[in-house]
């Protein structure tokens, strides 16, 4: 088959449709009728020879040679992206473009406040969605299918560009009135009930219990390298309810300095810093090398480079 024969459009339908996996969900995005959709879905079947996408018990599935294709069919778009993309500096001013970035809610509440007040200012059209780390996996966000993702890794795709916004250390927080405050030590703090929050994330999460030293993350490493362990009554993945728990009688949280920090005037918590030494940390910004040269994408980890730095 020649290219001239082949309707461009088409590729972009299955760039979603393998996506969202679901013909009204992908029909929504892209501003066209159901009808429409399932036309797309059945010249694609017809053009590729394979059905590309099939129901299960679990909704529609994509085939081996749909799993094969994706990948290739997002490094064709961004090209094509490239292609017809103006040249010249982004228009930030007049842009509607929705940015999709994936973050921890410590990113949400240390970074996207101040990122969110520089945009209503030079770009008040710009529209953000923010993810979870949880929502998808490296091999999407690889696929361009993220804008960014800001995060804290011990591993990541050497594929990946990156950017260190940040180093920040950790905080314990507890309430006022809880009886450590009144001689916080080593000693005590491993005699408290402590709040364990996620350290980091990509893809579905799975449940953890105290014994998982290796999979709860620096404190706890920190910890066991000195010979001790913690008190772990409750697990949390967000930051903002590790903050909450804390403030009931009897608990602490150790969490990020800049989330710690954060509460400097809840009359309610005492931050102390931790009786014992744990390794600071990188705030990471990475991205798909799809997106490396997008001049839109450019703009926006520029500015994000710009906030964290002041």
């Amino acid at each position: 088959m020649k290219l001239d024969q082949i309707d461009l459009n088409l590729l972009v339908y299955l760039d979603v449709l393998l996506r969202e996996r679901n013909v009204t969900r992908s029909a929504s995005l892209l501003g066209i009728t159901q009808p429409a959709m399932s036309n797309g879905l059945r010249r694609l079947r017809e053009t590729l020879g394979d059905p590309l996408l099939v129901r299960t018990s679990e909704g529609m599935a994509p085939t081996e040679r749909a799993q094969t294709l994706q990948p290739l069919l997002r490094e064709i778009l961004a090209s094509l992206e490239q292609v017809i993309e103006p040249s010249g500096a982004f228009d930030a001013s007049t842009s509607d473009r929705v940015f999709r970035i994936m973050t921890s809610d410590y990113g949400e509440s240390t970074l996207l406040p101040r990122l969110l007040k520089r945009l209503r200012k030079q770009a008040p059209n710009i529209v953000l969605d923010i993810m979870t780390p949880s929502d998808m996996s490296f091999t999407e966000v690889e696929q361009g299918l993220v804008d960014l993702v800001i995060n804290r890794f011990d591993t990541m795709p050497q594929s990946f560009h990156q950017k260190t916004l940040w180093t920040d250390s950790f905080s314990c927080l507890f309430a006022v009135d809880n009886p450590i405050s009144h001689n916080f030590c080593l000693e005590t703090y491993l005699q408290a009930k402590h709040v364990w929050v996620s350290k980091t994330g990509m893809g579905a999460g799975m449940g953890i219990t105290p014994k998982d030293i290796k999979r709860l993350g620096w404190v706890d490493e920190a910890l066991e390298a000195e010979g001790h362990k913690r008190q772990i009554t409750v697990f949390t993945r967000h930051y903002q309810s590790a903050v909450l728990m804390a403030q009931q009688k009897g608990l602490i949280a150790t969490v990020p300095t800049r989330a710690a920090t954060a509460q400097s005037d809840n009359p309610r918590l005492i931050i102390k810093k931790p009786p014992f030494h744990i390794p600071d940390f990188e705030l990471k910004m990475a991205w798909s090398p799809l997106l490396q040269h997008n001049v839109a994408h450019q703009w926006l980890r520029n500015l994000i480079g710009d906030v964290a730095a002041t």
